[in-house]
């Protein structure tokens, strides 16, 4: 099994449902999902969630992530703080489908408390079927690695 079909999924305590959906859709379309939860409804803080499918992603483990939390924002930031993660936050499928065509994003955030599930599905749905574009793009995700120090 190589990373290239693998994708890693993880939430807070609110995403849950919408997580194991969303688990489910990649999976019937052929990916691998690596849900690492949590999978009990106790509060548990959503840093450690991004941060942990963060460097499943930044490792070569899993090719993509999908993290939620009530608003994707706070999940987001977390990821974010990971070497080598590019992950934004999205409540519509143009911006879903532009973080990869543009920004060569490796992760997508979304938040439970802003989108309901059909729509959820769409902006996993077009975040996957989307491929960075490369060219002038290419130098500016470069940038965007270059401030990691």
């Amino acid at each position: 099994m190589t990373a290239s079909n693998r994708i890693v999924l993880s939430s807070d305590h609110a995403a849950i449902q919408l997580r194991q959906a969303i688990a489910a859709h990649v999976v019937a379309q052929g990916w691998v999902a690596v849900d690492i939860g949590p999978t009990t409804p106790e509060s548990t803080p959503y840093p450690r969630h991004g941060e942990a499918a963060a460097r499943l992603v930044a490792s070569g483990d899993c090719r993509l992530g999908i993290i939620l939390c009530g608003t994707g924002q706070g999940i987001m930031m977390a990821a974010n703080k990971v070497k080598g993660i590019r992950c934004g936050v999205c409540a519509d499928t143009f911006s879903a489908r532009m973080i990869r065509q543009h920004n060569d994003a490796n992760m997508l955030s979304i938040g439970v408390r802003v989108v309901g599930e059909g729509l959820a599905l769409d902006i996993v749905d077009a975040f996957l079927a989307a491929e960075f574009e490369g060219g002038r793009h290419a130098t500016r995700v470069e940038m965007i690695g270059a401030l990691e120090g």
